[in-house]
């Protein structure tokens, strides 16, 4: 399925792939969408349509595993707060439907901050603009095609907690804290899978 998003990604020649998956409409999470296309869900970036007040907008593009910390994306918009817009206004706002949220081709062109994490991999996968169809792209294209800037956009996690997120490629977050660690590793090769 052609979308807006293919369309504006192809007269920028930028190279991408679409991938097609079953849609529940019970269960539209992104961490499904990762399991269906077969992606780790820390390279699934969701779109958000947040709001900083009256007529002020913003995308925040995070990981699909992530939660998105209001105070960061504020600070990194420029703006005093930052909160989800209501589910009823997306569709107004942007043309797309939940499920279905990309910046491309979105009815106005705001402003779109995506997590930084999206760098540390060679491809992520967002919304192509339809239900059941995803983009999937180098992150550097993405953020050239999407005017985008990159930020610490999530929430941290408890130093010391374990979460799927560790499970894939380390954030940048957790490389740094690794790097910290002097601890001598203790690992047997029996230990490694």
């Amino acid at each position: 399925m052609k979308t807006n998003g293919a369309r504006l990604l192809e007269s920028l020649n930028i190279p991408f792939a679409l991938q097609e998956y079953e849609v529940d409409p019970d269960d539209l999470s992104a961490l499904t969408v990762a399991r269906k296309i077969g992606m780790p869900p820390e390279q699934v970036f969701k779109t958000l349509l947040t709001t900083g007040g009256p007529n002020s907008y913003v995308f925040a593009v995070i990981p699909g595993d992530a939660e998105l910390d209001f105070k960061k994306l504020a600070r990194a918009a420029g703006l005093r707060k930052a909160e989800m817009v209501p589910l009823k206004e997306v569709q107004p706002l942007t043309g797309y439907i939940r499920g279905g949220v990309t910046v491309f081709g979105a009815k106005k062109a705001y402003p779109v901050f995506v997590d930084e994490t999206a760098i540390l991999f060679d491809q992520i996968s967002v919304s192509a603009g339809a239900r059941g169809t995803q983009l999937i792209l180098a992150p550097g294209d993405y953020l050239r095609a999407a005017s985008a800037q990159t930020a610490n956009l999530t929430k941290d996690l408890p130093l010391g907690s374990i979460s799927n997120r560790n499970l894939g490629a380390p954030s940048i977050r957790a490389l740094g804290e690794r790097v910290g660690n002097n601890e001598p590793n203790n690992s047997t090769p029996e230990d490694c899978p």
